[in-house]
């Protein structure tokens, strides 16, 4: 598994480099007073400024979440919710829920040996357990602030986080749903058995199945953190929407605090569920904040992107092909210029960043029929298709799953292009019907 995440650790230094090269060539293509290093750096820092707050303590909530059982306290409860009989939809609940504030390749890792010790327990339906956790932690990590996608293309179409929070959640919801039912067709249509893993030999899976859930925190707690900031930023969106201002949701709602806010009762849980000492609480900080910076960078350079392509004038130029009526057409562009980025190198994430550096200058020069927030969700369903073997989660899902490369994409593969067109459908539908100008 350590190969495993130092493959993706690279892959996203990576991304980095080639967004700060790709922001330079254009920078230096592009007119300008400036030199083009100095119009990246300020990008860089712009991107920085914008989201370094929200990433650190998205990966503050994650990493505590992981370390002191409440996000498996909110598998368990939500198992028992649901009930055995319908154990492959609280999976899906799980990895959406999971999936708000952690990045997928953890959600997949957390959850994927509770799908095999499940396969342990019942003798079937295994891919319908890794389906469904992969159809609910892929969408909210696209849908849904504030893992970095979401965050970054909110930010640069400068859609409030929470009306992109709610848009997703909704968005979300229905695709995974579509994504659901492919699951469940898939599991009829081809058996994937349970293979030998070195990761999780059969006897830790056992264990695994019959653990003592009394030294789980309690699921209040648990999932306190993820539902905060959905409620207080949220809450402020619904609140300034309908034409008025409340003098604590202004400043609790505030994106920044709302997660600053998450993030200690997410140290607190920590410290109540397993006792950590102050040192213990530093260290933990210090892990997450050193994952969340890599994502930083690749979320910052995206902003740098983004401004040196806005100096081309590529919107001037695009914007006149564009009759005035037909605004509604750059919700499939947005979608297939991320899909295209998607299937050419990979990661989601990249895609996005990629992607919405491409059309938020063409969305500022175009006067849009309908709320920028069906943009970004666009963008969001755009980077699920196609995913294959440029892909870091195609072998992250085939490898600790225990599906070949063929299985992994006629399943996995073909559940995110269901899901992807099935969320444009939506976002069309949408914008066209209530399009919330």
């Amino acid at each position: 598994m350590a190969v495993v995440i130092g493959g993706i650790l690279a892959l996203r230094l990576h991304a980095f480099l080639a967004l700060v090269l790709a922001a330079l060539t254009v920078a230096a293509l592009s007119p300008g007073e400036e030199t083009a290093i100095a119009r990246v750096a300020a990008g860089l820092g712009k991107g920085f400024s914008n989201l370094a707050i929200l990433i650190a303590m998205a990966a503050i909530i994650g990493k505590c979440l992981l370390d002191s059982g409440g996000a498996e306290r909110i598998v368990v409860s939500l198992r028992s919710l649901f009930g055995d009989k319908r154990t492959p939809l609280a999976l899906t609940a799980s990895s959406f829920t999971l999936g708000i504030p952690v990045f997928f390749d953890t959600v997949f890792y957390l959850l994927v040996p509770l799908a095999k010790a499940l396969r342990v327990q019942t003798g079937k339906n295994y891919l319908l357990y890794v389906l469904a956790i992969v159809c609910g932690a892929t969408m909210a990590h696209s849908l849904i602030p504030p893992t970095p996608g979401p965050l970054m293309v909110a930010s640069m179409l400068k859609v409030d986080v929470g009306v992109m929070m709610m848009g997703g959640l909704v968005v979300g919801l229905i695709t995974v749903s579509a994504g659901y039912a492919y699951a469940v067709w898939a599991n009829r249509r081809w058996e994937i058995p349970l293979r030998a893993s070195v990761e999780l030999p059969r006897e830790e899976l056992e264990a695994m199945a019959n653990r003592d859930e009394s030294e789980l925190p309690n699921i209040v707690l648990s999932v306190l953190p993820i539902i905060l900031p959905i409620v207080l930023i949220g809450g402020r969106s619904i609140v300034e929407f309908a034409g008025h201002r409340n003098a604590v949701l202004d400043v609790v709602g505030d994106k920044n605090i709302a997660l600053m806010i998450s993030a200690a009762v997410a140290l607190l849980l920590l410290a109540v569920a397993k006792g950590r000492s102050r040192s213990e609480l530093t260290d933990a900080v210090g892990t997450a904040l050193a994952s969340g910076g890599v994502i930083l960078l690749i979320t910052s350079a995206g902003s740098a992107f983004g401004g040196a392509l806005k100096d081309t004038g590529i919107a001037a130029s695009i914007e006149g092909l564009i009759p005035a009526q037909q605004s509604l057409m750059l919700i499939p562009i947005a979608f297939l210029i991320t899909t295209a980025m998607r299937t050419a190198q990979g990661s989601a994430t990249v895609a996005m960043i990629t992607a919405i550096g491409i059309v938020a200058p063409i969305i500022e020069a175009v006067d849009l029929s309908f709320h920028p927030v069906y943009i970004a969700l666009a963008v969001g369903c755009g980077s699920k298709p196609i995913m294959w073997a440029n892909d870091s989660g195609f072998w992250i899902i085939g490898r600790m799953s225990g599906m070949t490369p063929l299985e992994t994409f006629k399943t996995a593969s073909v559940q995110m292009i269901v899901m992807a067109v099935t969320g444009l459908i939506v976002v069309l539908l949408g914008a066209s019907l209530l399009p919330l100008k």
